[in-house]
């Protein structure tokens, strides 16, 4: 899954930086396909789609780009990248690292309003499974992102995690009537509710369980 400085609700205006404004909004429309792999970049098009301006607009491109998620091609400009199948499993296995390391070190260094924003993004995604509503679980998946990778203090390892959350995110997108939301709302209120509670070495193993969870769904995709 992206990160900011400070995570954010839905229902409030949105204070950040505008490029970071349009990187999450580029980053939407990859993730959700409405950008599809292969497709070509243009420029003016996603002005116009998010309202926001040619600078903020091309420095979210630049950021994509050097997440993989935009490559760059000699004589055919920018593409949305390709999903991999094949590559998938080594992804989250990669990851798995990463968020093990991520959710300890949230659980240790969380606020308290980190803490209680985390159980709100879980129960918000809990109650999308429960209504069926893709578009607000993976709103609220996104959510509890922001506020784990702001609340661990490490941005190497959301740097490097970003990424990779966004393809998982992408894959969930293409194959997601082979996934399961309410198992993956409980994995994440597992992980919401032992950051919360301050407990790092029951964070790691919920985040486990999650790439648990995740990897057992890729592989019924690959199958």
């Amino acid at each position: 899954m992206s990160t900011q400085d400070t995570p954010q609700e839905s229902c409030e205006p949105d204070k950040r930086r505008v490029a970071d404004q349009a990187y999450d909004a580029l980053e939407a429309m990859i993730s959700t396909l409405a950008l599809k792999p292969g497709a070509p970049i243009v420029e003016a098009e996603l002005i116009e789609r998010t309202g926001l301006g040619r600078t903020p607009t091309r420095e979210a491109l630049m950021r994509l780009v050097s997440n993989g998620l935009i490559v760059q091609q000699p004589r055919r400009g920018l593409r949305v990248s390709e999903i991999r199948l094949a590559e998938h499993l080594d992804l989250i296995e990669a990851r798995r690292v990463l968020e093990r390391l991520i959710a300890a070190t949230s659980a240790r260094r969380a606020t308290p309003q980190q803490r209680q924003d985390l159980l709100a993004c879980a129960e918000a995604m809990v109650g999308a499974s429960q209504a069926s509503d893709l578009t607000a679980y993976m709103s609220s998946d996104q959510a509890l992102d922001h506020v784990n990778h702001a609340a661990c203090r490490n941005p190497f390892a959301v740097s490097a995690v970003i990424p990779m959350a966004i393809q998982c995110r992408r894959f969930w997108y293409a194959y997601q009537h082979q996934g399961d939301m309410t198992e993956g709302a409980r994995c994440h209120m597992a992980l919401a509710q032992a950051i919360a509670q301050g407990e790092p070495e029951p964070a790691a193993a919920a985040s486990d369980a999650l790439m648990d969870y995740l990897r057992g769904y890729a592989q019924k995709v690959i199958a």
